[in-house]
């Protein structure tokens, strides 16, 4: 589901509302077991995103930033950056 190498979390699963639960309560058990002050969410793998995924970022960043971590998210897929704009968020994703 999200594979952790170090400071990159990767999500290799489609980020869909069927998935959005399990994705973001992966991401914070992740941040609970070791946080690494900065983390890289990596998206390189994601083919498909409906605006459950930008729910499961801000919820994560969230988590992150109550235990001081900085996160920011790489190769986000052009839908979901469409999405963002779409919503008026798209200012507020912490693209790497």
């Amino acid at each position: 589901m999200i594979d952790r190498d170090g400071g990159t979390y990767r999500i290799g699963l489609p980020m869909l509302i069927a998935n959005a639960r399990a994705l973001l309560e992966a991401g914070r058990v992740l941040l609970r077991v070791e946080p690494e002050k900065e983390i890289l969410l990596d998206l390189a793998s994601v083919q498909e995103v409906d605006s459950s995924a930008l729910a499961v970022i801000f919820g994560l960043q969230r988590t992150a930033v109550t235990r001081g971590v900085s996160l920011r998210v790489a190769n986000p897929p052009a839908s979901l950056l469409s999405l963002a704009g779409l919503y008026g968020v798209d200012e507020s994703l912490p693209l790497a």
